[in-house]
């Protein structure tokens, strides 16, 4: 499209572009993006509330929302607009008109001269609708103006290097290591350019949208020698789904810290930050670690969605005696309750649930947490910040102020910690909270290496959970194992009755096959065994004259408790899971007779 310098005020805009703050042609561009597969029907409504709550022209709102980059976003206005799209293979090697023309004002309105064919310009725009711009440029040089529409960010650069002005670096090699020096402004230019392109943006939007929809708990983003790999944690388990080619490392990295807001030139450090994400109506947050390696950087996103997260003791696997007595620790009016497990072994969901229960308007709960997971209503949730000195201390001695009822603790990792939440429990209140051991007995000698004093933790803690996550049966695939008998006798030498613990039901053993429904997996879901220890005089005379974990956990079966191994046992002998399945979670070193051999035969 030629344009005149003089009649260019009349005709500068095609009538089909009109203003982009109006709503005629937002309904109109919006349409277009739609048909022609710019933009989906949720990514368009997104936008046209954020462009009404700003005022902001519709065609920016679209790019500040990293809905479409700078790059398709100038595709989508040279179909819209009917103007040709140029990209940097176009540009010329030499600046046009340099000496009539200032770069810095080529660069403020978004304008590249491409070429002089004598009697016309050619002049790349970013912005179509820039009229000001556009007319001043063919004022200034007298001839009319031939349109092509460009990326602002090509176009930018170009004038750096072209015009001088506020010139771009030498961009550093792709191919240096994390650990390579502190990025140059280039680079940081180049690491957001490459962040921006629309393959890359969906690219992370599809790995985020098929974690979230397959219930994912983890993505993994692993740079390799000649590749990067993706995995996925499904009920524990990790699962590579893609494999991607090594040129994507960098942008595929950039753009999750770009989500995240860390600095995308800092490669020699770890970093952590935090992704609010919306998947078809489920709000899901998204914890991010950066991790220096070797290939590039590793990047961990957890996914945390409070929607697929059900707060109730039955159906995360809670039954039977056990669960009749830990609901009667919950209703104790003080004391500390801990919750022991290895990482992801559901820890938080427990403490969860049992604050949902607990909590009510006579009751004022507080927790203190790294990171808040999960929102809870009602509950006063304090997020430690260790930078200022807000640590589990901190904030514990400071709640203790503030007249609760009810404390929860993410986690004692310290002496001090652990202290306060005794001076908590012993002044009216009840306290839960976390430790990193592999039994409920050893969080209590684990207490007493901290230099917790035998006295106090006998008289505090009222019960230990242990508990581990294992895979449920697919209940469309999984079939009758011959295994039950064994299973029936290998229960039978941990000291357990299974009659009394199935409740007279009938045992039916079963393996994983696997099915479309499970991903050929044979597991779908996950579900809690645990063990419970409940404090009683015996185990506190235990403690105070100084026996072993083993001690204690001898005279807590005496006592009736269920192990973990057995707990597993039995949800495998009701056809919940599998042996396997147990015995990759739970140990079963401390209550098998020595002459008992737990050989199970493999699900195919």
């Amino acid at each position: 499209m030629a344009l005149g310098a003089g009649e260019f005020a009349d005709v500068a805009v095609d009538p089909r572009r009109g203003d982009p703050r109006s709503a005629d042609f937002i309904e109109q561009f919006s349409s277009f993006l739609q048909s022609n597969s710019f933009l989906d029907e949720l990514a368009i409504r997104r936008a046209q509330r954020a462009q009404k709550q700003s005022g902001e022209r519709f065609d920016l709102v679209i790019m500040r929302l990293g809905l479409l980059s700078d790059r398709h976003m100038a595709k989508a206005l040279s179909a819209y607009c009917g103007l040709p799209l140029v990209s940097e293979n176009a540009f010329p090697e030499r600046a046009l008109f340099s000496e009539e023309i200032d770069a810095a004002f080529l660069k403020q309105s978004g304008v590249l001269p491409l070429a002089d064919k004598g009697e016309m310009i050619e002049l790349a725009v970013a912005d179509p609708f820039n009229r000001d711009g556009v007319a001043a440029i063919a004022y200034l040089l007298g001839r009319p103006i031939e349109l092509c529409i460009a990326a602002f960010g090509d176009i930018e650069k170009a004038i750096g290097k072209l015009y001088g002005s506020n010139g771009a670096k030498p961009e550093i090699d792709a191919g240096s290591s994390a650990s390579a020096a502190e990025a140059s402004d280039a680079d940081v230019q180049r690491l957001e350019d490459m962040a921006s392109e629309a393959p890359v943006i969906r690219l992370v939007q599809d790995l985020i949208v098929r974690a979230a929809n397959e219930q994912a708990s983890d993505i993994h983003i692993e740079p390799r020698e000649d590749c990067v790999r993706v995995r996925i944690r499904l009920d524990g388990i990790l699962h590579t789904i893609e494999t991607l080619p090594i040129n994507v490392r960098e942008a595929l990295g950039s753009r999750v810290k770009i989500m995240a807001r860390l600095n995308i030139a800092e490669r020699r450090l770890p970093q952590d930050g935090r992704i609010k994400v919306n998947v078809r109506g489920r709000e899901i947050d998204l914890r991010v670690s950066t991790m220096p390696t070797l290939w590039g950087e590793s990047i961990v996103l957890r996914l945390l969605d409070r929607s697929s997260v059900e707060l109730d003791f039955p159906k995360l696997g809670f039954s039977g005696g056990s669960y009749d007595d830990l609901r009667q620790l919950l209703d104790q009016p003080n004391g500390i309750i801990l919750v022991t497990g290895p990482t992801g072994s559901g820890k938080t969901t427990t403490l969860y649930t049992a604050l949902s229960l607990l909590n009510s308007a006579e009751r004022k709960v507080f927790t203190v947490e790294d990171p808040i997971e999960y929102q809870l209503p009602g509950v006063n949730q304090i997020q430690v910040q260790p930078k200022i000195g807000l640590n589990f201390a901190t904030a514990l001695r400071s709640i203790l102020r503030q007249d609760p009822d009810i404390i929860m603790v993410g986690e004692i990792r310290d002496l001090e910690t652990a202290q306060i939440a005794i001076q908590a429990s012993l002044t009216g209140h009840l306290v839960l909270s976390t430790v990193h051991t592999n039994s409920a007995a050893a969080t209590l000698t684990r207490l007493l290496d901290m230099g917790v004093e035998k006295y106090l933790l006998a008289s505090t803690v009222k019960g230990v959970l242990a508990q581990r996550l294992v895979r449920k049966l697919c209940s469309n695939c999984s079939q009758p194992s011959p295994e039950t008998p064994r299973v029936l006798r290998w229960l039978r030498s941990t000291g357990a009755d299974p009659i009394a613990l199935m409740n007279g039901q009938e045992p039916r053993l079963h393996r994983a096959v696997g099915c479309p429904s499970c991903r050929q997996t044979g597991f779908s879901g996950r579900t809690t065994i645990y063990e419970l220890l409940t404090m009683s005089e015996e185990i506190r005379d235990t403690i105070s004259i100084g026996n072993s974990e083993g001690e204690i956990e001898r005279v807590s079966m005496a006592q009736g408790m269920t192990t973990m191994l057995q707990a597993g046992l039995l949800k495998a002998l009701k056809g919940e899971t599998t042996v396997e399945e147990v015995m990759r979670v739970a140990r079963f070193d401390t209550c098998l007779n020595s002459d008992t051999e737990p050989t199970i035969s493999t699900a195919p």
